[in-house]
């Protein structure tokens, strides 16, 4: 079995709509005898728009001479896109983002949630729309009690280019290299929910590995 059978990354994609947001599935992975993955829930927030993405991470304790240290396995089984209306008010949005996202998390069961930080914005009036629909996800969160792990955009770029003020097209494209990906996912917001989970491989997820 080659490296890529071994993330088990599938080619073929299938969409579905589940309640109120769009999952992409991708076929089961063939993963070698070890530990239970770890199951990684990214989440790139926002009110109109919340990206996720799914990622199983399994540290295998098959090693060999010629194959080095342990592998680190990854596969990314659903991915997609949460969106409210907008043409409801505030409250209503977040009202439906709550609904939509804890339901997502009861369908997707993930061990823990990667999340973007708010770092800094230059205007007011988008980082509040974003703030409070941090806040939606996070109360799910803590009602599901998943641990939580914060990353700024310039940590997930350090951590996947080596470089903190990569473009976006960078980042990504270094994502479908390092994780056997055949092309990007979309939209963005997907995209950029599964960075956030790898980041945390690499950054916290380490230590809590068996």
């Amino acid at each position: 079995m080659n490296e890529r059978e071994l993330r088990g990354i599938g080619l073929s994609l299938m969409a579905k709509r589940s309640a109120d947001y769009l999952i992409v599935d991708a076929p089961q992975p063939l993963l070698v005898a070890g530990p239970k993955p770890l199951k990684i829930l990214g989440i790139d927030p926002g009110l109109g728009r919340v990206g996720f993405g799914l990622m199983e991470w399994q540290n295998s304790r098959h090693r060999s001479v010629s194959k080095g240290p342990a592998l680190l396995e990854w596969h990314v089984p659903h991915w997609g896109l949460m969106t409210t209306d907008k043409t409801q008010p505030d409250h209503n949005r977040l009202k439906e983002l709550y609904t939509d996202f804890y339901q997502l998390v009861a369908d997707l069961s993930p061990d823990v949630l990667a999340i973007e930080k708010l770092f800094f914005f230059k205007n007011i009036t988008t980082a509040m729309p974003v703030s409070q629909a941090r806040g939606v996800l996070l109360l799910v969160a803590a009602q599901y009690n998943l641990p939580v792990f914060e990353y700024t955009p310039m940590q997930v770029k350090q951590t996947l280019t080596g470089y903190g003020k990569a473009q976006k097209r960078e980042v990504q494209e270094t994502l479908v290299q390092v994780l056997g990906l055949e092309k990007k996912p979309t939209p963005d917001d997907a995209a950029d929910a599964i960075a956030l989970a790898y980041c945390y491989t690499q950054m916290d997820g380490k230590r809590a590995m068996p």
